[in-house]
């Protein structure tokens, strides 16, 4: 659900017409794509709809995403815990998101990490190139294996059935613990999705 949509007056409506363009009766997963700017909508609001459109049987779980760990406190206040299944966040080599991503993980509830090639960035990159040539794949699989192995559900985006193939391997790819030590020194904090209604980012 995008950001104008979050109040009462229009979020089950825009819920209802994702449906429609799906061609589905529900979705196994739905989530609030960011937080309400600037709180401009009461978060107990939009969370409260969204627990509502559950419960009315339009999605069998939900969730969130781009939430700091402030607004995951305030989140598990409003709905409790085991609740939300779900907080999808920025994850690549160059910005780990650590205290967020074990602040979710302390709560049991999961970390989805999207942009985990950066753009493609991490195809150029010396460290990935070095630890893929050594083990036979692609800078982009160690990319993704890096970011399963910490426990995290990476979802990269791609239209090509090769690289769909490609990445779908890389879950089965094994790094050492050197191989993810070397990887660990890439963080440098580069926010990719940083729109100007983004929320204030806790500092990794």
């Amino acid at each position: 659900v995008w950001v104008d949509q979050l109040s009462k007056a229009h979020f089950r409506r825009s819920v209802e017409q994702s449906l429609a363009r799906l061609k589905m009766d529900s979705v196994d997963l739905l989530l609030i794509h960011w937080p309400a700017p600037e709180g401009d909508v009461p978060m107990e609001e939009y969370l409260g709809e969204l627990k509502a459109v559950q419960q009315a049987g339009l999605t069998r779980h939900i969730g969130v995403s781009n939430f700091t760990i402030a607004q995951i406190d305030e989140a598990l206040k409003i709905l409790g815990p085991g609740t939300l299944l779900t907080n999808q966040i920025e994850i690549h080599p160059y910005l780990h998101n650590r205290r967020l991503v074990e602040h979710c993980q302390r709560h049991d509830i999961l970390v989805t990490g999207y942009m985990p090639l950066a753009v493609g960035r991490v195809n150029d990159d010396p460290v990935l190139t070095a630890i893929a040539e050594n083990k036979g794949v692609s800078p982009a699989q160690v990319a993704l294996a890096w970011v399963a192995a910490r426990g995290i559900i990476t979802i990269p985006s791609s239209t090509k059935r090769h690289h769909l193939q490609s990445n779908l391997a890389a879950m089965d790819l094994e790094l050492t613990i050197s191989e993810m030590n070397r990887i660990d020194t890439l963080d440098q904090a580069l926010r990719l999705a940083n729109p100007s209604f983004a929320p204030e980012w806790d500092i990794d």
